[in-house]
């Protein structure tokens, strides 16, 4: 069962798609020895690649490198392959049918997850195939995903295969393969914007002239802006372009059955049947809902399956399905209401009346989902392949610590600003900086104001900020001209305020940062939004893109590129590190340890404080409320790449509100709920004076409720507390069911149990046979102590953090006040007896409130359980002071 279950979660991981393109480029002119001559004629016009010769086919090769390769794919499949489902063309493949009787070996280096499989063997092509033949099982046409990332011209290449089509289909009508009329689903307002560029591209960019005179004569276009808006196109014509939001095409079905009342209404009405003289009218008789807008989505519907030879194509995969489209593209599981079903219905409809759909064509900025690969995938171009061949921007990423809001917000504006003077223009266009708010109301009462007052410090009018929320009331019809000529010399338009637009879709070129301060819903929405303003400009030389973002963000920014580009994009910009699927099993027998989880009750009494309160304000750590700014260059999140990160306090700090006297006593007062006489009089008499307490809460607004309120409460209430201990014994690791826990790592930060390096040592440790480091310092660590005379038991408890462990702590959230779970890195055994849990963090990281809370809420429980708690700092351990944490301090800095 092992076995099974390995196989079925390798063939989740295997890249296809890489291995047919290794395919193709390795017998490139002997595929295209036959292709018809109109074909060559187009492919050579789009070659961006010298010939055998080192001459351009085309010197003025209008197509990217990853562009012209997808639609040599696009042609491949088509005459080659005759537009087979991609299960098809993978057994063909294995089996090294035609056209590929000449493949040679299987390199399973060619794919990063290649290595999940022993051999690539009968057994594990099945386990491809099936997975492959499910997601297409059933559907009367071909499925096929483009995974090109954002900015490399989805839409350019989607309108070159369809002129390729109309070309082709023109000259050879009978042939099935070419597509007669096209379909093009966009999943928003604004990416059905952006396909305006199909019909606006200047053709003859990627059409060879006297092929482009020819084109011109026979497309027409149908751009479905309004939902009321009917398709107006002839039954049975050709070479139409259908360009339309997925809404007003989608199949919608009644929400419940008419009732008895409703239905005996009805039956004196005259039905309808296909066989009827009137049935060509069909979707103007649909009696059960006489709702304008269904009426108008049916007759769409209707007309599309009038239509032959009808290709279909969907922008934006990925965002039109969500994140269920893995699941959306499985015919066995998909909604009732989905778009696919819409695509399904309009296939088999067309298939009913002899002019079945060519295929369908997905285009999308990831091959991933979940870190799943979409299973009909049969070309894909990575982000950090897009960043180092300068088809996007470089990467400045800016972090911030301890900051508010409108501290943020000013510090964006003025460094985006200093580093692109108002007068500066990229190819005409002023640049331009998009901050996103989480909420209409964020930006009403928090965002803008803040902003137009950071404008005006950087010496530009308001006018230069453009708002775009989809809200009437605050966007005008003005305000969506501009948003749509941003990307022209005539827009003024610089700082542009979103909620929930512009992250897809949105090829704003002269968009040069990025800010994101608040934490969205959706994580996957810091990446959409980060992603905007990489679109290269003015190449060459290659610019930066500035992406402002809280540290929180920062943090979802790291995760999200790793799940969604995970293949070669773990780490963007560092070159050569790859991560791989680590296979993770218990070694008996099972590790159980004793630790007593506590139970707290508190008990509150008032008292009346006397004079001389001491409020210790020389035991302040001032630096951890000085809003600091990090700037690094590349999408890594590393400790390497930290270490040349540069740091530094933000100009002005915080917006500071100023005190008086009065007005602290007032606000002290109003939170503890104390008569203000009261609070004068304790303040008054303090050691430190009324004075040196109103400078240092002017200094930092924050003290007054992390430091003074809290020693005044202690002041007014004495807080009797009561512990109950319970004591338990856990387990280290439960045990997986299909006898294996899956995880990512780095090669080099994977130690196993059979490893020479530790082999002589790994009695001591190894509750599971691997372990997989997240950083170097965890790694450095571990095989430090392992070699410790001092140690008797080591174990790497920190990567198992999805409830396969009993060994965590339960901590309070210093933000949300939620009760969060918390895994801590190691737990050591000493000779003498002594049992130590030990937690690896960055140096930057040790005294932020979400660390303080988490060490807080361990050291009761080990204290309680006879243990020790140490926190080291990665630069410590990377400086050789390992062994400290067997012997102290609690805390050990670099």
């Amino acid at each position: 069962m092992g076995r099974g279950k390995r196989g079925s979660e390798a063939a989740l991981q295997f890249a296809f798609y890489k291995h047919l393109w290794s395919f193709y480029a390795t017998n490139r002119a002997r595929l295209r020895a036959n292709y018809k001559p109109l074909i060559k004629r187009f492919l050579d016009y789009n070659d961006p690649d010298p010939n055998q010769h080192g001459e351009p086919k085309n010197p003025t090769a209008y197509l990217r490198v990853p562009q012209f390769e997808a639609l040599e794919m696009y042609v491949f499949i088509k005459e080659r392959l005759n537009n087979k489902p991609v299960h098809d063309i993978f057994d063909a493949w294995y089996h090294q049918k035609p056209p590929f009787q000449d493949r040679g070996a299987i390199g399973l280096e060619l794919d990063d997850q290649g290595a999940l499989f022993d051999s690539f063997d009968e057994k594990a092509y099945k386990q491809v195939f099936n997975r492959l033949r499910a997601a297409s099982s059933g559907a009367p046409y071909s499925n096929f995903i483009y995974a090109l990332t954002m900015g490399t011209g989805k839409t350019i290449l989607m309108a070159t295969t369809i002129f390729l089509d109309f070309l082709l289909a023109n000259k050879f009508p009978k042939d099935k393969r070419y597509a007669h009329n096209a379909l093009v689903f966009a999943p928003d307002k604004t990416v059905l914007e952006s396909l305006r560029e199909i019909q606006t591209f200047d053709r003859a960019k990627v059409v060879p002239p006297d092929y482009a005179r020819v084109l011109d004569s026979l497309i027409t276009f149908h751009f479905l802006e309004d939902t009321g808006t009917t398709l107006n196109v002839l039954d049975g014509s050709r070479f139409n372009v259908v360009i339309s939001n997925t809404q007003k095409i989608i199949l919608k079905r009644k929400s419940q059955e008419s009732s008895p009342m409703e239905k005996l209404l009805k039956s004196g009405r005259p039905g309808y049947q296909r066989s009827r003289a009137f049935s060509e009218a069909a979707d103007l008789y649909q009696f059960d809902d006489l709702d304008e807008t269904e009426l108008s989505t049916n007759q769409r519907f209707e007309k599309l399956r009038r239509l032959g030879g009808l290709a279909i194509y969907v922008d934006e995969a990925h965002h039109a399905f969500g994140n269920k489209l893995e699941k959306d593209l499985s015919r066995t599981t998909r909604s009732k209401t989905s778009l696919r079903l819409t695509i399904d219905e309009l296939a088999i409809e067309a298939e009913k009346a002899g002019r079945p759909v060519v295929a369908c064509y997905n285009f999308t900025g990831t091959p991933y989902a979940k870190g799943n690969i979409f299973p009909e995938v049969v070309y894909a171009y990575g982000l950090r392949d897009a960043i180092n061949s300068a088809y996007l921007k470089k990467v400045r990423v800016l972090g911030y610590a301890n900051t508010k809001s409108k501290t943020f917000i000013r510090d964006v504006v003025r460094d985006f600003f200093e580093r692109h003077p108002t007068d500066a223009r990229f190819e005409g266009l002023r640049p331009k900086l998009a901050i996103f708010a989480s909420n209409i109301k964020e930006l009403q009462e928090d965002l803008r104001p803040a902003v137009e007052k950071a404008v005006a410090e950087a010496g530009l009018p308001t006018t230069t900020v453009l708002v775009n929320v989809g809200d009437p009331k605050l966007t005008t019809n003005d305000d969506i001209r501009e948003f749509n000529r941003l990307d022209t010399p005539a827009s003024d338009k610089q700082v542009i305020l979103l909620v929930n637009k512009g992250k897809e879709g949105w090829n704003c070129r002269s968009l040069f940062g990025v800010a994101l301060y608040r934490k969205p819903r959706s994580t996957v929405f810091v990446l959409q939004a980060t992603m905007r303003c990489l679109r290269a400009i003015d190449h060459p030389p290659q610019r930066t893109g500035n992406i402002y973002l809280s540290q929180e963000n920062e943090e979802i920014l790291d995760k999200e590129l790793n799940q969604n580009f995970r293949v070669g994009l773990h780490q963007i910009k560092a070159a050569g590190t790859t991560s791989t699927a680590v296979e993770v099993r218990p070694v008996p027998p099972p590790v159980k340890v004793k630790i007593k989880r506590i139970k707290r009750l508190w008990q509150v009494t008032e008292r009346t404080p006397g004079p001389g309160l001491c409020f210790d304000l020389d035991e302040i750590d001032y630096e951890k409320y000085r809003a600091v700014r990090t700037e690094q260059h590349g999408l890594t999140f590393d400790e390497a790449q930290r270490a040349h990160s540069v740091k530094t306090e933000v100009a002005g700090g915080n917006e500071r509100r100023r005190f008086s006297r009065l007005t602290l006593t007032a606000e002290i007062a109003r939170y503890l709920n104390r008569s203000p006489l009261e609070i004068e009089t304790v303040l008054r008499d303090s050691r430190e004076g009324f004075d040196a307490l109103v400078d240092c809460v002017n200094e930092h607004n924050e003290l007054l409720y992390d430091w003074i309120i809290p020693r005044l409460f202690q002041a007014f209430f004495e807080i009797d507390s009561y512990q109950k201990p319970k004591e338990e014994e856990i387990l280290l690791v439960r045990e997986p069911e299909n006898g294996f826990y899956r995880v990512r790592a780095d090669p080099e930060k994977v130690v196993r149990q059979m490893d020479a390096l530790v082999a002589s040592h790994a009695a001591k440790s190894f509750h599971l046979d691997t372990y997989c480091f997240d950083s170097k310092p965890e790694h450095r660590l571990f095989l430090e102590l392992l070699q410790e005379g001092q140690v008797k038991q080591i174990y790497f408890t920190g990567m198992l953090t999805h409830g396969q462990s009993d060994f965590f702590i339960e901590y309070i959230d210093p933000d949300s006040h939620n009760v969060r779970t918390y895994y801590p890195d190691f737990l050591v055994e000493t000779v003498d007896g002594e049992w130590l849990i030990v937690e690896v963090k960055r140096d930057d990281q040790i005294e932020t409130p979400h660390v303080q809370a988490k060490a807080e809420a361990t050291r009761l429980v080990a204290g309680a359980s006879k243990m020790t708690y140490r926190i080291i700092a990665g630069g410590a351990v990377m400086n050789g002071k390992s062994s400290q944490v067997l012997t102290g301090p609690d805390t050990i800095f670099a």
